[in-house]
């Protein structure tokens, strides 16, 4: 059974509902921004939603200092490289506007379910009735209004390793809000692209929770407080700083993109090795694997063969930054390197390998091929044949493919195609058939698992006492693969995921790493990966 014969069979059981109603809190007609414009055309496509109408109402009436406009719109005008917003669906909407004084109380209760506003606003608490649903916002509204947004610059200026995005919802009149859906975001350089890039995904979060809204038809909240200091707008004093240290970032992102454009330097990744459990290992005992010349690893996966261990990883140099899958032989703590199992012409990585019946099957990385590739083994550990394919046209990352508890997984990490294609945001999940995808069920609420602090996959999962454990990424300070966590997966099926970090692994545990992202373990050994802050601490 295929997932829209599987979807098929679910609705000839439950009687199908009502599209959820759903008004837009606006504050104009025309001159949207991206993530509003892509907010309205998912409504639209989406049949479980129905876009009723969009409300005009007062803008939020406030002047911010003429420095930060100046400031923000100079940032805007040389960082802000987002291109406009184009639906990949051509059907054009008009849009139902009508103006929040025109529209009687009873006509707002009797025609939506919620409203949900995508402008910074003032209503009076009394202008909206009581609805089914409530009305919802972004956290990100509460620092912006009329004159200017000022979203994102408390966060970079402070360098706090995460920005967080908060969607509550208001039932009553007497603001007692509640939390809804919150999510972390690794924070960027700039304060204009990182308030760009979370109000990007606050779209896929906050359709995720109307999605599964209109099917549960039941509001749930989460017990933690919703309650966010709203700052205002940086003063000068603290704005001429901060253009300083934005300044010499970019020289310094120039600097290490100009090096990589001329094959001198490429980002310093290499592979420890230690004795210990996935659970309880400690990365101090690890001993660097030295590189071969100047081959440069990440992603390593342990195997077991004919009673010795194989270390498959991604490989690359800094005159070569297009990755491969090699392979070695782990000797106690040397790596012998066997050679390339894997080359393509785009770039490859972790090299998710695992032992099914009598197969030995990988699935690496190949987002630039717009699909989710499985390879078998035809000859070990060098020879690999095209076995399965699934997710097509879309861009996938770090996937892991498993049995557990009866049933097969895949974890993956799909990216949007828009400004800010990034894999470390939303974690899918789908139930499969095995190695072979001759179908694939998406789970009802994907993605299961928002932010860039846990989502993304960091390693092979793995089971211990009847649990389900995953390595995850923890993107944090705007560093890629800044940290690792365990989470411990404690609800999966199709209809409902839940998992909690039960340990975090920071770079510390060797001289020189400023990052760390990746784990494996198997038969009482374990590797990680860990970047260093330049390749001369790596072959020191």
């Amino acid at each position: 059974m295929d997932a829209s014969s599987g979807q098929a069979a679910r609705s000839s059981i439950q009687p199908a509902l009502e599209p959820l109603r759903i008004g837009l809190l606006a504050d104009r007609r025309h001159g949207f921004d991206n993530w509003q414009l892509a907010l309205i055309h998912r409504l639209l496509a989406d049949d479980r939603l129905c876009l009723q109408s969009i409300i005009l109402c007062p803008p939020k009436q406030a002047a911010a200092p003429a420095a930060f406009r100046l400031a923000a719109a100079l940032e805007r005008s040389t960082l802000g490289r987002q291109p406009r917003y184009i639906p990949t669906s051509q059907e054009s909407a008009d849009f139902p506007f009508i103006a929040l004084d025109d529209l009687p109380d009873a006509d707002l209760g009797q025609n939506l379910d919620l409203v949900l506003a995508i402008s910074p606003l003032d209503i009076p608490l009394g202008a909206l009735p009581r609805l089914p649903y409530g009305s919802w916002q972004f956290s990100f509204l509460e620092e912006a209004n009329a004159s200017a947004d000022w979203y994102g610059y408390q966060e970079v200026m402070a360098r706090n390793p995460s920005t967080k995005l908060h969607i509550t919802v208001r039932q009553t009149d007497d603001r007692d809000d509640k939390l809804l859906a919150e999510a972390e975001f690794s924070t960027k350089f700039s304060a204009v692209r990182n308030s760009d890039f979370i109000k990007e995904r606050a779209v896929t979060l906050v359709m995720r929770e109307l999605r599964k809204l209109a099917v549960e038809r039941v509001l749930c909240t989460l017990p933690s407080s919703a309650t966010t200091t709203a700052h205002r707008p940086p003063s000068l004093a603290k704005l001429l700083p901060y253009g300083v240290r934005v300044g010499r970032n970019l020289l310094a992102r120039g600097r290490e993109a100009l090096e990589v454009r001329l094959k001198i330097a490429a980002p310093p990744w290499a592979i420890f090795v230690g004795n210990g459990r996935p659970e309880d290992f400690d990365p101090r005992t690890a001993v660097l694997l030295k590189p071969d010349d100047d081959e440069l690893r990440a992603d390593p996966f342990l195997f077991q063969h004919d009673e010795e261990t194989y270390v498959f990883y991604e490989a690359y140099t800094p005159s070569d930054t297009k990755a491969h899958i090699a392979v070695g032989r782990l000797v106690d703590d040397r790596l012998e390197r066997l050679g390339i199992a894997l080359k393509a012409e785009h770039h490859l990585s972790y090299p998710f390998v695992f032992r099914h019946a009598d197969g030995i099957f990988m699935i690496p990385e190949t987002n630039q091929a717009r699909r989710l590739e499985v390879w078998r083994c035809i000859e070990f550990p060098l020879r690999w044949e095209l076995h399965a394919t699934a997710l097509e046209g879309q861009s996938s990352a770090d996937s892991a493919l498993f049995p557990f508890a009866g049933k097969w997984w895949l974890f993956t990490n799909l990216s949007e195609f828009h400004a800010y294609e990034d894999h470390c945001s939303e974690l899918h999940v789908f139930e499969v058939d095995g190695p072979d995808l001759k179908w694939i069920k998406p789970h009802r609420n994907n993605p299961v698992v928002m932010g860039s602090t846990e989502a993304r996959n960091g390693g092979r999962p793995f089971e211990h006492g009847g649990r389900l454990y995953r390595p995850s990424q923890r993107n944090e300070y705007g560093i890629y693969g800044y940290g690792l966590n365990i989470m411990e997966v404690e609800e999966l099926d199709l209809d409902s995921y839940s998992e909690r970090c039960i340990r975090t692994i920071k770079p510390d545990f060797a001289p020189g790493i400023i990052a760390c992202h990746h784990m494996d373990a198997s038969n009482g050994r374990y590797v990680i990966d860990a970047m260093f802050a330049d390749q001369a601490d790596l072959l020191r």
